[in-house]
Formats: structure tokens, sequence, C-alpha cells
């Protein structure tokens, strides 16, 4: 298996995902809920799961709880990553996730541990290095307490200075600084975009422009997901629309984005054309709404939705 690049996720603010499912969330009332599963995660930790299952060897870093560790302690040796957690006094938090019949979900995600000063400037003065030991950082999800997005924003461009590619996937501030910092690869949904570009986006073409105008800021790789419209990628070659089959089954679509940027990671560490590598992304996220839990468990159904991807040449 071609593996060139050298590659580590990063999760500041990881949590176990209490995942479980319902007809109905009926508001105010006592809802009974299927439990699903109680899994250590987090986007970042998800990405690396994913890459674990498709045999990718990396690292995985961000912050964790110094008291409730084991059972991410034990993923880690389970997955076969290297655990460079950084960890702090505290437990992780524990967010819950509820998916309705119709394929909604409630998330319900808590703040969790505070980063003090002292941990951040520990925790930056270690990635200052990171240039010896990886070529491509991901640096997915939420911000912990104690961190602020201008803070993040002046980490990632750190990461960037040493020439590392940073593939950042997060929303809200983090996602806007972060955005400033010239991350290699984005990938924000259709809401995100809308956000950043302060306006609707109720065409594919209006989509694009939108991502033109963020690309333009000095990010070389922008794909934007779009729920069952698939997802585009534009970078300085063209720009490809991939749309997965439907899924006829929907368990849950927890970490499907996740699952999604593993794919894409993969497909650049085997060396493939951009096409390729966003129909197997695209396939990989297809596949993660079927199940209850992140991962590849058979890589011959993967294989098969991939097929089924329909790749068209916007450009």
């Amino acid at each position: 298996m071609t593996q060139q690049l050298r590659i580590a996720t990063v999760t500041l603010n990881p949590a176990f995902d209490l995942v479980g499912r319902l007809q109905r969330i009926e508001v105010g009332e006592v809802n009974t809920v299927e439990t699903l599963g109680l899994y250590p995660a987090g986007k970042g930790i998800n990405v690396a799961k994913v890459l674990a299952d498709l045999g990718v060897k990396l690292a995985v870093s961000g912050f964790l709880g110094a008291e409730n560790q084991g059972d991410f302690v034990q993923s880690f040796k389970q997955n076969g990553v290297d655990d460079q957690f950084y960890r702090i006094d505290g437990k992780t938090r524990i967010n819950v996730k509820i998916t309705e019949t119709e394929a909604d979900v409630t998330d319900l995600n808590f703040l969790g541990f505070e980063i003090s000063a002292e941990d951040w400037a520990n925790f930056t003065a270690q990635s200052q290095q990171w240039a010896k030991a990886f070529d491509l950082v991901v640096v997915s999800g939420s911000l912990p307490l104690g961190v602020t997005a201008q803070q993040f924003s002046q980490w990632l461009e750190s990461l960037h200075q040493q020439g590392l590619k940073v593939v950042l996937d997060s929303s809200n501030a983090a996602l806007t600084e972060g955005l400033k910092a010239h991350p290699w690869l984005v990938k924000p949904n259709r809401r995100e975009l809308e956000v950043w570009a302060n306006r609707p986006l109720n065409s594919l073409e209006e989509v694009i422009a939108a991502a033109q105008e963020l690309r333009a800021g000095g990010i070389e790789n922008v794909i934007i997901s779009m729920g069952a419209d698939g997802s585009v990628w534009l970078n300085s070659e063209d720009v490809v629309q991939a749309q997965p089959p439907r899924c006829q089954n929907v368990v849950s679509t927890v970490g499907a984005g996740d699952s999604m940027v593993a794919g894409l990671i993969y497909g650049l560490a085997q060396g493939w054309d951009k096409a390729k590598t966003l129909a197997f992304a695209s396939g990989t996220s297809a596949l993660a709404v079927s199940q209850n839990n992140v991962g590849i468990s058979d890589r011959n159904a993967l294989d098969e939705i991939v097929a089924q991807v329909k790749l068209t040449q916007l450009s």
C-alpha cells in the first residue's frame, strides 16, 4: 500500500459519544432511547479510526482528560495509532447524539474541560517540532474552554509556517478564524459556507462562487459537502462534483463528515488523482450513515458504494 504522507490528526476537544436512536423526540416528555453505544470519539479521533481501518499508519494528538482516559487509550492501542495526546487534569466530556427515524441528529454537546494557559503553551511548544515527524496534520472539531479562536488561528498559522499541510474541519468561530491561517484543505458544509459568505446559497452555482471566494484567500483546496447533493472540490485544477448513491437504511449520520475527511486523506496518501479521491471519500461518508459507529468494517461494501458514486466535471 502506498503511503508517502506522514499523518497526524488533532482533536483539541474530544468526547465520549453516547449514541442513541428513537422515532421522534418529544420535547418536555420522557423519551425512551435505544442505546447504540458509548464510543471514545471527537472528530479527529473519528478520522484516525477510519484511516486505521484502511491500513494507514498515523498519530493522534490533542488534549485528553487524565481521569477517564482508559477507553481512549485502549481504542488507540486497538487501532494501532500512535498516541501523542497531551494529558490534562480532569475528565473528557460526554456528548449525547440522538438519531431520529428520519435521520435527523440532535447533538447535546457539553463543554468539557478547560485548558490552562500553561497547558496551551506546553502543547503548542511541542507542536513546533511536528514538521520533523509529519507532512499533513488534520485539525478537526471544536475548541475547548480556555482556548480562543484567535489563539487557535495563531497556532494553525504556526503549523503552516513549518511547512505542514493543514486540513481544517471545524465550525463557528474556530472555522472563521482558522480560515485566515492558510490551511491547505478545508471542508465546510453548505450551511457553514453560507455563514462565512454571509448570504444564502440556493444553487450549486452560488455554492461554487462562494467556494471560489474562499479559495482566493490562500486556501489550495476547498471541498463543500452538501448532504444529499453530494460534494464539490475546487482547486487550481478544476471543479469536480461527487454524488454518492442514496442510502436506503440510514442508521446514524454521526461521523459521516469525519469519514469523508478520512477518505480524502486516504486518497491523497495513495497518490490518487482528485476525482478518484473525491469518489472514495464520498463513498466512505455514504457507508458511515449505514452504521452506528465510525469505521470501516467491510471494505468490499465500501468499494461497492464507491463504484456507484457519480462524478461530474464542472469547470
